[in-house]
Parts: structure tokens; sequence; C-alpha cells
């Protein structure tokens, strides 16, 4: 609970601070250096559908920083306050290298693990006389697990405790209110608990937006893995949230089966089942500079 009340004291906090400002005008000014090629913008509102990453990068220099929380399962009942008394925390910094590549660094709480990644827009949808269908962007990242949960006398190396992922975001926004994306996905472990489990896994992400105004929208998402862990009982991640755009800030609350927020344990480490009540309350939040 107490780590509840913090994080509603920094939202707080930081939005007396950057108040001033307007992530809306960000976009519209994007949407403008963009009319000239007819280059279609904003398909999503921010970097992340919900657990995943959308098509959307930073703009050069732009530095985003962005803290990530998700609770207990709601299904643990009032003794854990319904999974508020537990949580797990991500913070990352994202900085737009140019116009088409993004650089991310961060580190969850979850297994004390550090990330980073490389998110570059390869092809842009586009309306007019060169028209093209859709936006492409490839992604690349890899992580560290620095949690020493490991028999002492098996002691990881830092290459045994690295697991990669890549992806191809293909997005399309089909009007002002609906986009969607599909996420072919990638994921190396360099080591696995068990001989049965793969080292390989692949997936596809299927994730929506749904604007319902100016300022909010509706966002699913869900990834399917063809590969599963044995030694863990694996689960598709789901997962659903509102995006509500307040000054300066993308607010993202979240109801989703994983508790982690990184592409090699949301798709592949996710043991809830949605529909029997194991499902984490979370929420993202960015501010860009």
């Amino acid at each position: 609970m107490k780590k509840l009340l913090l994080a509603i004291f920094l939202i707080s906090i930081s939005s007396h601070i950057f108040s001033q400002d307007d992530l809306l005008d960000i976009l519209d000014n994007e949407t403008s250096e963009n009319k000239a090629e007819d280059i279609v913008t904003a398909t999503f509102k921010g970097t992340r559908i919900i657990n995943g990453h959308s098509i959307e990068n930073r703009k050069d220099k732009e530095l985003e920083f962005i803290i990530s929380h998700r609770f207990g399962r709601i299904n643990l009942g009032f003794d854990e306050l319904f999974g508020l008394d537990q949580s797990n925390i991500r913070f990352s910094l994202e900085y737009g290298l140019n116009d088409n590549l993004t650089a991310g660094f961060g580190r969850s709480s979850f297994e004390k693990t550090y990330d980073s990644f490389l998110k570059y827009s390869w092809l842009k949808q586009k309306k007019g006389e060169k028209s093209f269908p859709f936006a492409v962007s490839l992604f690349g990242s890899m992580a560290v697990k620095t949690l020493k949960d490991y028999d002492p006398a098996d002691k990881r190396t830092f290459a045994e405790s690295l697991f990669y992922v890549g992806q191809v975001l293909i997005a399309r926004k089909v009007s002002q209110s609906f986009s969607y994306q599909i996420t072919p996905t990638y994921i190396h472990r360099n080591t696995v608990k068990i001989d049965a489990d793969p080292h390989d896994i692949f997936a596809v992400g299927f994730g929506s937006r749904i604007k319902v105004s100016k300022r909010v929208s509706i966002n699913g998402e869900y990834y399917y893995a063809f590969d599963e862990s044995k030694s863990i009982n694996a689960r598709n991640s789901l997962a659903f949230g509102i995006d509500i755009e307040t000054g300066g800030h993308v607010f993202q609350l979240i109801l989703s089966n994983a508790i982690t927020m990184i592409e090699k344990s949301f798709i592949s480490e996710t043991t809830g089942n949605f529909f029997g009540g194991d499902i984490h309350f979370g929420f993202n939040i960015s501010r860009t500079f």
C-alpha cells in the first residue's frame, strides 16, 4: 500500500512540474513536419501499446522517461489488498538518436533485470500519390538477469544470464480512431531452467488502439507463443489498457496477466490465467523532454 501511495504522490508531483507542456503540441508538430510527405503519424499515442513496443519512436534528441508498475494478482484477496501489497517496478530512459532510431535502457525489480534496446523505423505508412499501406519498425533488445537464484555450486556467468529479443513491428492506422499492429517475435535464452525448456521461442503479438476522445484511447494486446517452457505453466500474455494524455504525459492504466514489462519476460514467462482472475493492475507513465 505504501508503494501505491508513493506512486500516486510521484504522479501528482510530476504533473505539477510538467503541466506547462502539452504532449499534443509535440504530436501536432510532428504531424506538421510530415504533412509534406503525406506520412501517417500518431498511429499509437505512446511508444508502448501496453506491455509491448508500438512502432512509435522519439524524435531526434528527445528524451523519454518511463515509469512502469505492476502490482500482484487481484485475486490474492483482501489480505494482500487485492495485489497492491506486491509490486514490480521498471524505470527506463529512451532517447531519439535521430527521427528514426531510438535507444533505451531500463531496470526492472523483477529478477533484478537490466535491459537495453534499439528500435528503428524502417518504413512509413503514407497516403497520397506515393501511398504505402502500413509502417514497419525493427526492434532488438538484450537483457541480463542479475537475481542470484541459482545453486551456488552452479554460478552463472554473465553470458549465461543473457536474453535476446528481435521483433518486426507492422502497424496500420486505419482511421483517426483505430490502429492495429502485428508483431512477429523471436526470443533467445542463453540458459534455461531444465533441458526440456526451449532456448528459442517464436511468438506473434496482436495489438490495437481505439481512440474514444482527443486524449483517451482503449488498447488491447495479446501475444501467442508457439514454443513454451516446460518448467513453468506458461500462458500467453493478454492485456487491456486505457491511454490518457494529461498535459505532457501519456498515462496508461493496465490490466494484464503478466507482472513483467520487458519482452523476454512477459511473452515467454507469464503464468497467470487472465480469465481465472490472475490479473495484475498496473500503469505506465511517460514524460518526454
